[in-house]
């Protein structure tokens, strides 16, 4: 029989994970399967690719999705909420404190010129993420077609509804043109549905009290729940969503604000989702420093509560879900869909930026240090700060 996993050991090894998670969820998976797979025997790396299909399918943000499957795993739905939090609290934390980085500089007498670079490098990593995603998902005409036409849409269109639209699009257009007979069959599924319900009244609640409150922390704390159940993927994809909605519809912020905090992420380790406290910190400070840090919290709660509650509901009933045909051929339209979403994002903040030699210049380095895969995400952020503060404008 096997040995009963101890929970301490098993969190130590999930923040373990967080510390070395730099990036989205490709990077993550490497992290996932060195320690949990190869080093600790969590389960199998068959088990961890299942996991990843299945979390790709869900909205929300697949890798911590993923390590909290493999928590649930693990240990059930107490283990699966304490990796919750051991995994994301650090970075919602650290990406709150450096909300207040403007208002920081301000008072000390720095000029945010600092911070020039760090914009055009946050284009540079969208670029590179766009590339290697794109490389994966467009495997044949059908893809590469919907890869373009959802970068095209995107791009004349960046209203928030926009997104889920093209993503479900997406995945019924592969699974019709797949040919195959036998998409659906009978399976037993009885899934825990209480984690639905709470799911579904969380969201129509929200709804409902961002209509009676506007402006309110509770309107806030809806946006970023509904980015959490809108959005596919990793970091990258809720990006364009997040930029036209908070910066381009409400203006909480500007495209210098938006991109900063964008770079930051890079550099810190844990998930990029994270950059919602970032966010929903700057879209509440003019209520004060002490509810701003609660934008920054409520920002985080809200983006990965919806992606936690469904791997509640789905785990339990996954060996049986993933023998249906029809997930598994949605998830190339919709990986496809969330590739051109990508793509356009980066020209679209790049735009944004401002397209001087400067500018795409950093980009460019930005890039090309990636592509090397030598140069660590957190050292370009380091390095494009050092450049802001001493290099001449």
């Amino acid at each position: 029989m096997e040995q009963p996993v101890k929970t301490t050991a098993f969190l130590a090894d999930v923040f373990v994970c967080a510390l070395g998670a730099y990036g989205g969820p490709e990077a993550h998976m490497g992290v996932f399967l060195d320690q949990l797979v190869v080093r600790r025997k969590y389960l199998t790396e068959g088990e961890l690719v299942e996991l990843l299909a299945l979390c790709s399918v869900l909205p929300g943000p697949t890798s911590t999705q993923t390590i909290v499957a493999v928590g649930y795993k693990t240990g059930g739905p107490w283990l699966a909420l304490l990796t919750m939090l051991v995994w994301a609290a650090p970075a919602i934390a650290v990406m709150t404190i450096l909300s207040f980085m403007f208002s920081f500089l301000d008072a000390i007498g720095l000029s945010r010129n600092m911070l020039r670079f760090i914009g055009p490098a946050a284009v540079g990593f969208i670029v590179v993420a766009a590339w290697k995603i794109g490389k994966k998902v467009v495997v044949d005409r059908l893809t590469a077609f919907l890869c373009l036409i959802s970068a095209l849409i995107t791009w004349f269109f960046h209203t928030p509804w926009v997104f889920p639209v093209l993503l479900a699009l997406g995945g019924v257009v592969t699974v019709v043109a797949s040919g195959e007979k036998t998409l659906w069959k009978r399976v037993d599924l009885n899934p825990p549905w209480i984690y639905l319900f709470i799911f579904f009244f969380i969201a129509g609640a929200a709804l409902v009290g961002a209509a009676v409150f506007p402006g309110s922390l509770v309107s806030l704390f809806e946006k970023f729940y509904r980015y959490g159940y809108l959005v596919f993927g990793g970091g990258q994809v809720v990006v364009p969503l997040m930029y036209s909605e908070l910066v381009d519809v409400y203006r909480y912020m500007d495209n210098t604000e938006f991109l900063t905090g964008y770079g930051l992420v890079q550099g810190i380790p844990g998930p990029m989702f994270s950059f919602a406290s970032w966010a929903g910190a700057l879209a509440a400070r003019s209520g004060g420093r002490v509810l701003q840090a609660v934008g920054g919290m409520l920002g985080g709660l809200g983006i990965f509560l919806p992606g936690l509650l469904l791997i509640y509901f789905v785990y339990p009933a996954w060996e049986r879900l993933k023998s249906i045909p029809a997930i598994r051929i949605s998830l190339k339209g919709i990986g496809a869909v969330a590739g051109g979403l990508i793509a356009v994002a980066a020209f679209v903040l790049a735009a944004k930026n401002g397209l001087t030699a400067v500018n795409l210049l950093a980009t460019a380095i930005t890039i090309a240090l990636l592509l090397t895969g030598r140069v660590p995400a957190p050292l370009i952020v380091a390095l494009a700060l050092l450049s802001g503060f001493f290099l001449p404008l």
